[in-house]
């Protein structure tokens, strides 16, 4: 049986910031799609109620990830870890603060992964290394792997530098890495607001009007950890479609007229490719609003 260990898998990232909107849900998704395929789950997050109380159906450690000792000992024992416990977007915490703990964090992560010779590192990065939010239009579209990098706020830069950091932690120990760039992350009960983005197209031109469900970003991270990889990679993570009802071409046309198409696309393809992803590990995501919205 493979011992995975999650990291922000309750929903917080660093001194009180809440999760919810974002990596703790993924965190809990993560947990109990491990669970169900078999695998023996620790759970870390810097808040909730430790032990096997914290409803996520594996025993929950409290852990500071800015802490190096303590990261050595949350993960010593796991086989590989699962590592999403970061300040989870810009504006929930002040830009030094994000930076610093994320960079800590992740860094943290990485070298103790390494130190205690793990099998795989699975983390999240993100879609906003790739140029988010477009008030600047992209530089063609569908955006891919090579768009990379443009961050515009300390987030995305913290980022930028966990995937930098993960290359060279990868190269000196010879783990493999994969850094997946998530998408905006809803779940089936946040699809009753998606009517509400149709009626202006500009209300989501922030990431091209990408999101991913959070069962798709479970199955992500363990086809990651289960496909043979070697050095690091970092993909996308997104829905097959938009979260829009209107073609993606007749989208990029209007809001963005100068950015051309570099491929034909399907009516509603999503505009930030997972290509790479699909190549790399299998993914083929799963869900969409459109099964949940009439």
């Amino acid at each position: 049986m493979t011992t995975a260990a999650v990291t922000g898998a309750y929903g917080k990232a660093g001194r009180g910031v809440v999760a919810d909107l974002s990596y703790g849900k993924a965190g809990r998704g993560v947990v109990a799609d491990l669970l169900e395929h078999g695998y023996e789950v620790l759970a870390t997050d810097l808040a909730g109620p430790p032990g096997a109380d914290a409803g996520l159906g594996a025993d929950l450690v409290v852990a500071d990830l800015t802490d190096y000792g303590q990261v050595v000992e949350v993960l010593a024992g796991a086989d590989v870890v699962v590592h999403l416990g970061n300040i989870p977007a810009p504006g929930r915490a002040t830009a030094p603060e994000t930076i610093n703990r994320n960079t800590a964090m992740n860094t943290n992560v990485f070298l103790a992964a390494a130190r205690l010779g793990l099998r795989k590192v699975v983390w999240a990065s993100s879609e906003t290394t790739l140029g988010l939010p477009f008030d600047t239009p992209p530089r063609y579209a569908p955006v891919d792997e090579a768009h990379f990098p443009l961050p515009t706020t300390t987030y995305a830069l913290s980022k930028v530098l966990g995937e930098e950091t993960a290359r060279h932690v990868s190269a000196w120990s010879g783990m493999p890495f994969v850094g997946l760039r998530l998408s905006n992350i809803h779940r089936p009960q946040d699809y009753a607001a998606v009517p509400g983005y149709w009626s202006d197209a500009r209300s989501r031109l922030w990431n091209l009007w990408g999101y991913v469900d959070v069962r798709d970003v479970a199955t992500a991270c363990r086809l990651a950890l289960e496909t043979e990889t070697t050095g690091s990679h970092n993909v996308i993570i997104a829905a097959a479609d938009t979260i829009m009802d209107r073609p993606s071409r007749d989208l990029l046309a209007e809001v963005f007229p100068g950015v051309a198409l570099t491929r034909e696309i399907g009516e509603f393809e999503t505009l930030l490719a997972i290509d790479v992803a699909r190549e790399l590990f299998g993914y083929e995501p799963a869900h969409s609003w459109r099964d949940h919205v009439g």
